[in-house]
């Protein structure tokens, strides 16, 4: 593969390291340890229970173990995008937006923010697939 080729197709991934990286710098500054993709896998299959009473809920409710398929939104129905960067480029690509929706998944999936070790967690994780 030549030269060009091969940067045409590291660009795209580094762009992604950079608002990931940023976040996981802000995270540790804020006392998280190492991050793990295999804890955050754990995080993101482990049932919680609703806040509200319903049925217990994790972020595979919504968006599968997979994350290179589209999910549903468990109660609208809604489609909801790939979270895999490598199947969707705009995943992982805006610090403020990754920090929004983690945000609003966490208290409607925990009923609380999430700290950050496990917001760390689930974007190393998110960023491996």
């Amino acid at each position: 593969m030549n030269r060009l080729a091969l940067l045409a197709l590291l660009v795209p991934l580094l762009a992604l390291a950079a608002p990931v990286d940023d976040l996981l710098q802000q995270y540790r500054a804020q006392g998280a340890k190492d991050f793990s993709v295999a804890a955050g896998e754990k995080f993101w299959e482990a049932p919680h229970p609703d806040p509200a009473g319903g049925e217990p809920r994790k972020c595979a409710l919504c968006h599968t173990t997979d994350l290179r398929v589209t999910g549903k939104h468990a109660v609208t129905g809604k489609a909801i995008k790939p979270l895999s960067p490598a199947v969707n480029p705009e995943r992982l690509s805006d610090a403020a937006k990754i920090e929004k929706w983690l945000e609003r998944n966490c208290k409607w999936t925990l009923g609380r923010s999430c700290t950050p070790q496990e917001k760390g967690d689930v974007l190393v994780m998110i960023r491996s697939k």
